[in-house]
């Protein structure tokens, strides 16, 4: 089966269900694992360079709090008909992520033999675990596919245990730094399952702009770090726009050096089997509580630290 993912998540979902042997074709964004998409055909890109842009400047390329990207990536209609895929994987449910379904759904009229389409659009935790099955039943491995769910859904009941009974801390996690942008879909229940309390978010919530005021006020315990896109490196380089705020030496997530910066596209910001890790990873931040493999400093990092 030939395929063709034009979401960075689906391409998690390919590799976890071991058949990236299988991918024919991939997003820019598409990068992991690494070592095994080094070979397969890009067939997207960028309109623009957010490697030089500043948060302020990408957020207005996109299109402002309106998050209207329908022109934000081009498809290479050529290069998708000539790798003929036999499944295009998708979404609809952010046109700032990937390629816009209604320009998906127009390469795909082009095509002489049109394959088979699906989008996911999931906005839990229960959503994306389920997408491995969607995926897996349309592949052909529905068994492997129903065996990876039912792991990962026990490490996550094994976060929930290791942190059960403990303080619950007050969480503010920021997907976006200008404007300030506050992550809700599946994060607040990777917070909630890691024993944290959730502000300002809803989960499941497709969220908007917030102001630093509304961050103030919701007086954080914890404050996390994890802007869509971002390494924490990128992450790193652009932090004055949140410490040089004002008041934000006052606030109790400061006070209490409890400011972490995170790995966002690897475990929070795309909707893949990895945000079981980022639940893992969570424990470590809010309880100083390990689950599964050790957490390491390109995972979490606490700010003001080396």
């Amino acid at each position: 089966m030939r395929i063709v993912s034009l979401l960075p998540a689906a391409t998690d979902i390919v590799a976890d269900l071991g058949l990236l042997h299988d991918l024919v074709g991939r997003t820019h964004e598409c990068d992991w694992p690494p070592a095994a998409l080094a070979s397969v055909p890009v067939v997207t890109r960028a309109e623009f360079d957010a490697d030089r842009l500043t948060s302020r400047e990408i957020s207005d390329a996109v299109g402002g709090a309106a998050h209207s990207g329908s022109s934000l990536y081009t498809l290479d209609t050529r290069a998708l008909a000539a790798l003929a895929p036999d499944v295009l994987l998708t979404q609809d449910l952010c046109e700032v992520c990937a390629v816009s379904y209604e320009n998906v759904s127009r390469a795909v009229r082009l095509m002489v033999a049109g394959p088979r389409v699906l989008s996911l659009e999931p906005r839990t935790l229960d959503d994306v675990l389920d997408c491995l099955v969607t995926v897996g039943d349309l592949l052909g491995v529905r068994e492997t596919a129903v065996r990876r769910r039912t792991e990962l859904r026990g490490r996550l009941a094994e976060v929930r245990r290791r942190t059960r009974g403990r303080p619950r801390p007050r969480v503010v996690a920021v997907e976006w730094l200008d404007p300030l942008w506050p992550a809700g879909h599946w994060v607040p229940e990777q917070i909630t399952t890691a024993g944290g309390d959730p502000l300002l978010a809803a989960p499941g919530e497709h969220t908007g702009p917030m102001t630093w005021e509304a961050v103030r006020a919701a007086r954080p315990d914890v404050l996390l770090v994890l802007p869509c896109g971002f390494p924490p490196e990128r992450t790193l380089a652009e932090i004055d726009l949140l410490t040089s705020l004002p008041g934000w030496g006052e606030l109790p997530a400061v006070r209490a050096a409890a400011v972490w910066v995170l790995d966002g596209p690897a475990y929070f910001n795309r909707p893949g089997p990895r945000v079981v890790r980022g639940a893992e990873v969570l424990a470590h931040v809010l309880h100083g509580v390990r689950s599964g493999e050790p957490v390491t400093e390109s995972e979490a990092r606490r700010l003001g630290r080396s």
